[in-house]
């Protein structure tokens, strides 16, 4: 791995080496178990999935156009649509209680899309593309085929462009959740509107490689991605690295994958069963790296104030929890719990978070 040819050691081809994309698409074959070969010429790949939302934003859209995203969603979307084409998001509210047709908290239903679209354009917003998560972070849900296909066909009635963010795909972590790429289905409903995301950073826990790639049938939009590609390029030495990490299949399959995921149950066993002692609900999924759980009996009024104010008491003590409204949660109390990280740091912080806990209810009962 450490010996290179020079010529990788000069500018890039922008969309990525043809070595590179001829492994991505290979990899991409391979897991997402896609019908047939993938081909190497729709993989573009840039220095990391922030960068991808925002060269596809910038390309897709016209400035001040708007994209529809369910939310709660990572936060940090919002930023990367925005950078340099002035996009904007337009929020599908997905709430913690279960009403109507709905089965399971914040679920997300083609009714509940289409009024969203219905509502952007009364406000005179043009939409023109909508963000799917799946896995998605921070709920950790597992979206069926079933879901995906009625959510790329409302996309295609109402010619929207839809970018699939997979980021998680390898780390559903129990064994009887089921996870299928889009790129599995037989046919895509619109596959010149379709555009399906992946990277390195979270199931191969090498956020620091700065590596994402996109795979798209739109050879117009492959050729716009190439054009901004100078500003969002992967070195040379890091794409030949990639491509060796996604060549060793043998490695991938008998250690790495197994382990990571048998260390994800774990870590996330421990947690949960903590999480059921202090009595918080939480949404029990068995994708990515984070709890979605509901802190709301801790706070003193059910305001975006007070959970604020909850977050700053963590941070104060070197507890670390995202609130909800960092992602846009229409329901205040919601925090998001990272359980991946050694047992020792888990049970530290959670003993400090369950000091605080203890406080909040005594103060909530003037004791």
């Amino acid at each position: 791995m450490l010996q290179i040819e020079p010529a990788i050691l000069q500018y890039p081809d922008w969309k990525g080496h043809s070595f590179l994309r001829e492994e991505v698409a290979k990899f991409l074959s391979d897991y997402c178990h896609s019908p047939k070969p993938l081909k190497p010429k729709n993989v573009v790949v840039m220095n990391g999935c922030g960068s991808l939302f925002s060269a596809l934003a910038a390309t897709l859209c016209d400035p001040e156009d708007a994209i529809l995203i369910p939310s709660p969603f990572y936060g940090v979307i919002t930023e990367d649509v925005d950078l340099y084409s002035s996009v904007k998001l337009h929020h599908v509210p997905l709430y913690s209680q279960v009403v109507r047709s709905d089965v399971r908290p914040f679920q997300l239903t083609v009714e509940k899309l289409e009024n969203s679209l219905k509502e952007a354009k009364k406000e005179g917003l043009n939409i023109k593309a909508l963000i799917l998560l799946n896995p998605h972070n921070p709920l950790g849900e597992v979206y069926s085929s079933e879901e995906m296909i009625s959510f790329l066909e409302f996309a295609k009635m109402h010619k929207l462009h839809v970018l699939v963010d997979e980021i998680y795909m390898l780390s559903v972590f129990n064994k009887t959740d089921t996870f299928r790429s889009v790129l599995s289905l037989d046919g895509l409903p619109d596959p010149q509107r379709t555009h399906i995301m992946w990277g390195v950073s979270k199931d191969f826990a090498m956020s620091g490689m700065r590596v994402g790639m996109v795979y798209s049938e739109n050879r117009d939009l492959v050729q716009a991605l190439d054009q901004l590609g100078c500003f969002h390029g992967v070195p040379g030495p890091t794409q030949y690295q990639m491509a060796q990490l996604l060549r060793d299949r043998d490695w991938l399959n008998s250690e790495f994958l197994p382990e990571n995921r048998q260390r994800l149950r774990e870590a996330h066993s421990f947690m949960t069963e903590e999480l059921k002692k202090l009595d918080i609900p939480f949404l029990h999924r068995s994708a990515g790296f984070f709890i979605w759980a509901d802190l709301s009996k801790y706070l003193s009024e059910k305001t975006f104030a007070e959970e604020l104010s909850l977050w700053r008491c963590f941070l104060k003590h070197k507890v670390l929890l995202s609130c909800g409204q960092a992602f846009s949660c229409v329901s205040p109390g919601w925090f998001r719990i990272i359980f991946t990280d050694q047992l020792h740091k888990l049970k530290l912080g959670l003993s400090i978070a369950h000091f605080h806990f203890s406080s909040c209810l005594l103060v909530q009962l003037n004791i």
